[in-house]
């Protein structure tokens, strides 16, 4: 599953994943995928769930004493530490990148949580088996259900109106509006390989740690993968960076955007620090070399003076 891409290098940060939490694998899917646009090396991970780590938060990155939770947070730190796959962003694609971020929250999440968690289909044939299997007795029958419930909580208090009290008064709300945010993403892309110019951003990680999961997954019933796949570009665009950034082919992501200008400053800097020291240097063999006085040829006699010094 693609949850299970944990392969990064790094040190120092740490980042802990839930090895299947299907309430998380969006967040982790989505931090994987910036570590690997903005070249940010870490070491992932996988962790089973035991009566230990049944309380933790996941995705969780740990650098130093500093432990960072949720997606949106472990990227702002990342770009505190100068892997800003953003950086060349202008205020309009930045403000357009937090209005999709906040779409693919409201109307694409609900519709995710249902499809793995509440349609009956994929939660006893896909969701439980493979949660069960990473889970110690008893945990295997408790913590799938106990998940399965807050799923349901969470989509009755995003989307539901009082009085509400079942699922099925909103299963069609919830994948009307999920369609129409896949739509509107195959719109923006368009043609185009990531959807703002030829590097990804953090608006690619979030559409690929949504998307990539219905994508990939094999569920037994889900009329909203089988939507997803009519939009040629939006699947083509999943398959690209897993092509690129998660295949064994490309070890090494593509160096991040603030780097490269650093470097391009740093050596600007030193050019123009050598055609300071070549100047100061020219400077100082013209001063110390000897120095003649310029020579100005001797005035001529004016015909006014001619004339006043020839006898009469």
């Amino acid at each position: 599953m693609l949850g299970r891409r944990l392969g990064f290098a790094f040190s120092p940060h740490r980042v802990s994943d839930s090895s299947g939490n299907r309430h998380k694998v969006c967040d982790t899917d989505t931090f994987e995928a910036y570590a690997k646009f903005s070249g940010a090396k870490v070491t992932v991970s996988p962790i089973d769930w035991t009566w230990k780590t049944l309380t933790a938060t996941v995705p969780e990155l740990l650098c130093g004493d500093s432990a960072v939770q949720e997606a949106t947070q472990i990227l702002n730190f990342l770009r505190k530490q100068r892997f800003n796959a953003d950086y060349e962003l202008t205020a309009r694609q930045g403000a357009d990148t937090m209005a999709y971020i906040a779409l693919l929250e409201e109307k694409l999440r609900p519709a995710l949580l249902h499809t793995f968690w509440v349609d009956a289909e994929n939660y006893a044939n896909l969701t439980r088996p493979w949660f069960a299997s990473r889970s110690p007795f008893p945990l295997n029958f408790l913590v799938p259900s106990r998940l399965a419930n807050i799923a349901l909580s969470r989509i009755l208090l995003t989307k539901g109106e009082a009085p509400l009290h079942r699922i099925t008064e909103v299963e069609g709300k919830i994948y009307s509006d999920a369609k129409e945010c896949l739509n509107l993403l195959s719109y923006r892309l368009g043609t185009a390989d990531y959807f703002f110019g030829n590097s990804p951003t953090s608006l690619d990680a979030f559409v690929f740690g949504f998307v990539a999961p219905l994508y990939k997954a094999s569920l037994p019933s889900s009329p909203l993968q089988s939507h997803l796949k009519q939009l040629d570009n939006v699947t083509r665009f999943c398959d690209n960076v897993l092509a690129v950034y998660f295949s064994s082919d490309h070890p090494c992501p593509t160096p991040p955007v603030q780097e490269t200008m650093d470097a391009n400053l740093q050596k600007l800097t030193q050019l123009v620090n050598k055609e300071s020291n070549l100047i100061e240097k020219m400077d100082d063999n013209l001063r110390s070399s000897p120095q003649h006085k310029p020579h100005r040829p001797e005035p001529k006699p004016s015909l006014a003076s001619d004339k006043s010094s020839t006898p009469a």
